[in-house]
């Protein structure tokens, strides 16, 4: 009987270091931060009539920091960021050509499914590099009245990946 239960209480030890271990294991992958890189494609499609617009697939190759572009205001402290516009552009980018969704006869319907393929494949070629699509969104500039004549439907797709 004396040998059963030292057999069992070395059962029960290995049983705890076993729990043990699994928890800071488990600890330190819950408490490590992880680390991701996002980035964002847009794409720009033109409604404006006749088909004199442009329409681009948009990705920038370069990365900024936004916090050398911005400012806190507060009550004591109201100083404007004064960063010049040409350290915020971007020179290095991918530009994609899209078709406008008019034509000189309306909308152009091949032209819409043209673009789909295009962006269908940018998506693809992303998702095979490892990046996830997390969040799409999208507005439309439309005609603002008489004279007008000017629009722009924007997409933003927006991507991460662990680093």
């Amino acid at each position: 009987m004396y040998r059963n239960n030292k057999n069992q209480f070395h059962f029960l030890i290995i049983c705890l270091l076993f729990i043990t271990i699994t928890q800071a294991q488990s600890q330190e992958t819950t408490t490590a931060i992880p680390k991701f890189e996002v980035k964002v494609i847009t794409s720009v499609e033109s409604i404006v009539p006749l088909g004199l617009g442009r329409s681009r697939l948009i990705s920038g190759n370069e990365e900024r920091d936004y916090t050398k572009f911005t400012s806190s205001q507060t009550e004591d402290d109201n100083s404007r960021n004064k960063s010049k516009r040409k350290d915020i552009r971007l020179k290095d980018f991918e530009e994609t050509k899209l078709l406008n969704f008019y034509n000189i006869a309306g909308i152009r319907f091949q032209n819409i499914a043209a673009n789909d393929a295009i962006i269908s494949s940018k998506i693809t070629m992303m998702l095979a590099e490892g990046w996830d699509l997390v969040f799409v969104t999208s507005a439309v500039e439309s005609d603002s009245g008489e004279g007008d004549g000017n629009g722009i439907f924007i997409t933003r797709y927006i991507f991460k990946r662990k680093i």
